[in-house]
């Protein structure tokens, strides 16, 4: 990722650079998509997957409350990119190799986002 001189805090979170890179794999692979889906899968994959990153820039800007929710919502965002993966996968857009990938990509951040969410929690609660 490239430095600026103007740097924001959550742009230090190992999870934020993790879901940047994350969408970015899913803007390579969705270049392959037929031209048909580009306002259906595509558009969709692309959101989800991006839409991790967005949630934790905005939420780590918050309150703990609020930050543990948008973590929620970065959650379920990376969970809908598996059914987009599956569906890229069953309709031969990706190869079997790049749906595993993905898998493991989207397994390794919601780990990432619920041990934050863990962390973040037990400060609410204290």
């Amino acid at each position: 990722m490239r430095t600026s001189r103007y740097h924001f805090k959550f742009e230090d979170l190992t999870i934020y650079s993790a879901a940047m890179d994350f969408g970015e794999v899913v803007n390579n692979q969705s270049k392959k998509f037929p031209k048909e889906e580009r306002f259906e899968l595509t558009s969709q994959f692309k959101r989800a997957a991006d839409s991790i990153a967005l949630n934790i820039a905005e939420g780590a800007g918050g309150s703990d409350k609020q930050f543990h929710n948008y973590l929620g919502n970065a959650w379920h965002s990376a969970h809908e990119c598996v059914s987009c993966s599956s569906k890229a996968l069953l309709r031969n857009y990706i190869t079997i190799e790049e749906d595993e990938e993905n898998r493991r990509l989207i397994t390794e951040l919601s780990k990432m986002i619920t041990t934050l969410r863990t962390i973040i929690y037990k400060r609410i609660k204290h």
